[in-house]
């Protein structure tokens, strides 16, 4: 009898511990006239942002494994914002999970945010772009690019713009967001040799194999030019003045390639003045037609 007792006041007090659980995580807080939220509710929404923030770590290892120290230090600045703005989003979904009423915040942050997404789009389009250029490593410090008809060696990447200094030392400050809507070329990804090409028209009647030799001739003598591969010549057409040429040769750095082409340019001149090959101006034939009166 005594035992049955004792069990029935451990039923009690149990029973009543939960039931003071239950009314503890019952109680709301009143924020403001529109919004109610529960001790139960705040538990709920520290979970979501603690499972969060794990998953939001995990994310920023699998994206930053492959990255430079340095970059690495850029790409966790932006991914910072990112992360505020995750949790934002995260709270309030949660809260209008556990049945919180968020209609009011909404509301009145809906046109606070058109504003502000308006004003930074475009800032924001750097931002984004500048983090496909640190994951994707499509460009790098040191390359030679063109964009836009321009062309730099890259001196820095950050976040919004990338800077550049062209062949005359200028500096060329690069958008990020033009590497996604403009074509990128990148001279040096595939290393620092480059193909390079002078052309150039003999007069019809012109011995076409002196022509390639001597091409060939002012290409090889040029400390600039690679001798591996070799220089080579193409015919490339029977022109309305002129037979054309291309002389294709190598180059270790493509940045100043302006300088040898023009006195490989030189050496031409020089060497058909020599062997008496002429270099035509466009000729045309007209005919006057008089009429009788």
């Amino acid at each position: 009898m005594i035992q049955d007792l004792s069990k029935i006041e451990e039923t009690i007090t149990e029973s009543t511990a939960w039931e003071k659980a239950k009314n503890f995580l019952g109680m709301h807080l009143d924020i403001g006239k529109d919004i109610s939220i529960s001790i139960f509710d705040i538990l709920v929404v520290i979970t979501v942002i603690f499972i969060t923030t794990l998953v939001l770590r995990l994310v920023l290892k699998v994206l930053t494994r492959n990255l430079p120290s340095d970059d690495k230090g850029k790409f966790n600045v932006v991914f910072g914002y990112f992360r505020w703005l995750i949790y934002v989003i995260i709270l309030l979904i949660t809260l209008h999970s556990v049945g919180v009423n968020v209609t009011a915040v909404f509301a009145a942050s809906a046109a606070l945010m058109i504003g502000i997404g308006l004003a930074l789009q475009t800032l924001f389009q750097d931002i984004i772009s500048g983090v496909f250029i640190l994951i994707d490593q499509s460009v790098h410090v040191g390359d030679i690019i063109e964009i836009e008809g321009k062309v730099g060696r890259v001196e820095e990447i950050k976040l919004r713009t990338t800077r550049a200094v062209t062949i005359d030392n200028k500096v060329l400050v690069i958008p990020n967001h033009l590497y996604l809507t403009n074509s990128l070329y990148n001279w040096t990804q595939n290393g620092t040799l480059t193909r390079e090409s002078v052309e150039v028209g003999v007069a019809y009647g012109s011995d076409v194999q002196l022509v390639k030799k001597l091409l060939l001739q002012a290409a090889s003598t040029h400390p600039d030019v690679i001798s591996s591969p070799e220089p080579s010549v193409v015919f490339t057409n029977f022109g309305d003045s002129s037979l054309n040429f291309k002389l294709v040769f190598t180059l270790a750095d493509s940045f100043k390639a302006q300088f040898p082409k023009s006195d490989i340019r030189f050496e031409i001149d020089k060497l058909f003045r020599e062997h008496n090959v002429t270099i035509p101006f466009p000729q045309r034939d007209i005919h006057i037609i008089q009429k009788p009166e």
